[in-house]
């Protein structure tokens, strides 16, 4: 078993397929680490509607495709297109950021996933999570590369979120 992380987006009836999710991957894999959920401004996107983002982590000794593929039938489950354009609306997005400590291609993803360096709705719930484990591939801990993060114009902050009865994220 190692651990897996997962970013989680949506900005298509938000609460609902966040929800979703959640049920999915608890369902699936067990017991779930999940960090705030935060509120962003799209980044690329014509459309302006704003999306929720969290990062969750659970333990799994699936192979990298089986979890590709999962993630992409519980997108499809939830509404999204398999043509849709790349800076669409979506209902649910979720993509792996890493499995385990493993660098380099692996089943035809990238792990970890490049995003984690370059958008703060990913860096940062990945950094309150789990504050100190380290990148696999720089070897910095989450907590330091987010204090070394230029956010420029990507603005995010944490809202009120209650999943399966408790409170997982609340308003700075």
């Amino acid at each position: 078993m190692v651990q897996v992380t997962v970013s989680i987006g949506s900005n298509i009836e938000r609460d609902h397929h966040v929800d979703a999710c959640l049920d999915a991957l608890a369902n699936t894999f067990g017991k779930l680490e999940i960090s705030r959920v935060f509120e962003s401004e799209p980044v690329g996107f014509e459309d302006g509607r704003n999306f929720y983002n969290l990062v969750a982590a659970f333990e799994s000794d699936w192979s990298v495709g089986e979890l590709q593929a999962w993630c992409k039938r519980l997108e499809f489950a939830n509404g999204r297109s398999k043509g849709s354009p790349k800076f669409s609306p979506r209902t649910l997005d979720i993509d792996l950021l890493t499995v385990g400590e493993r660098v380099g291609e692996h089943d035809g993803v990238a792990l970890p996933r490049d995003e984690i360096t370059h958008h703060a709705f990913v860096l940062k719930p990945l950094a309150e999570l789990l504050p100190e484990v380290k990148h696999p591939e720089s070897g910095e801990t989450y907590a330091a590369l987010w204090d070394g993060f230029e956010p420029g114009d990507q603005r995010l902050w944490a809202v009120d979120f209650t999943w399966a009865g408790r409170v997982i994220s609340q308003a700075d």
